[in-house]
């Protein structure tokens, strides 16, 4: 690959061989932008198909969180507790911040794909005290999910999430939503959930890579765009919902299915990576221009400890292909 920073097009024989990788590995589609135009786009059924983000839609969620500190709502390093008031007072519960729950270090721990309502991710207790652990799951997201639609409603506007990204990113931007999954209590699933074409995901990429800009203009703050992109001491790979190109702690199955970390030293420094089940992914590289969308066919099975190697993805590689 060439050296990070270097700019580079994803050429015709990249695309092959990047799209043969992931056809062989589930693929259904591949989608490459360089610095807006589309320069790879292959997939297996109608380019309007749309598909599951899985936790790819977590990566949404940060976005959520900066645009609501643009509107006064809340800060990153608030507490959990001043919304949340039944927190308050509790050892460890006190001193958990959003910026914990973006990060995955507030010490909750839920099993992944099983996410709680909101009002269940309230009532959770915790493992570990907030920032010292990683631990990777659906709950934070369901909390802060909570703690925003209070201050919503709070605010006297509408408490309902999906609407508030809506109006906020999705219509500026002009993303269409195909779907977006709800839990037990009506809420929208905040971990996962969310289905997208690869062109209307591509769109959420390039306001990313533009950072957090249309036209322009910041749609989001800056400052709290900035830090969705920065480690945890807890865990330098994993930032406020983002994977990062470093080495990332963790025994989970999610952190193991991503080696953007084990091998940075061949990824792009600027890399970001939005993930999820089935090896969905959303990369975006500034440096070189490019925003990157992957969409796969989810089987458990091929993704379980007795899964053939031959077919295990592999980010750094995937890249690789296409970008030499």
């Amino acid at each position: 690959m060439a050296a990070p920073g270097h700019a580079i097009a994803a050429t015709g024989a990249g695309c092959a061989a990047a799209t043969a990788y992931s056809d062989s590995r589930r693929g259904l589609s591949v989608l490459v932008l360089q610095n807006g135009a589309i320069v790879c786009d292959t997939h297996k059924g109608a380019a309007e198909e749309a598909y599951e983000l899985w936790s790819g839609t977590k990566s949404f969620v940060g976005i959520i969180a900066a645009a609501a500190v643009q509107d006064g709502l809340l800060t990153l390093d608030e507490p959990v507790a001043a919304t949340i008031r039944e927190w308050s007072g509790t050892p460890l519960k006190k001193d958990v911040t959003l910026r914990h729950l973006l990060s995955m270090t507030g010490g909750q721990v839920s099993a992944i794909g099983k996410p709680p309502t909101y009002a269940e991710a309230a009532a959770q207790d915790l493992v570990a005290a907030p920032g010292t652990e990683f631990h990777y799951g659906p709950a934070p997201m369901q909390l802060f999910g909570e703690v925003l639609r209070r201050k919503l409603v709070a605010a006297g506007r509408p408490g309902d999430i999906e609407t508030y990204l809506g109006d906020r990113i999705l219509k500026p931007l002009g993303i269409t939503v195909a779907q977006w999954r709800r839990g037990a209590d009506g809420n929208p699933l905040l971990p996962q959930g969310m289905v997208l074409t690869a062109r209307e995901w591509a769109k959420f990429g390039e306001f990313i890579r533009a950072g957090g800009t249309k036209d322009g203009k910041s749609l989001v703050d800056p400052g709290a765009f900035a830090e969705l992109f920065k480690g945890s001491k807890a865990n330098p790979g994993y930032g406020l919902t983002w994977w990062l190109p470093h080495i990332a702690p963790g025994a989970d199955p999610v952190t193991a299915s991503t080696d953007i970390g084990r091998r940075a030293a061949e990824l792009p420094r600027d890399l970001v990576l939005a993930a999820g089940a089935g090896d969905q992914r959303l990369y975006v590289i500034p440096s070189r221009g490019l925003v990157i969308v992957r969409q796969a066919r989810l089987d458990l099975a091929a993704l379980g400890p007795g899964a053939d190697p031959a077919t295990k993805w592999s980010d750094a590689d995937f890249l690789r292909l296409l970008l030499d």
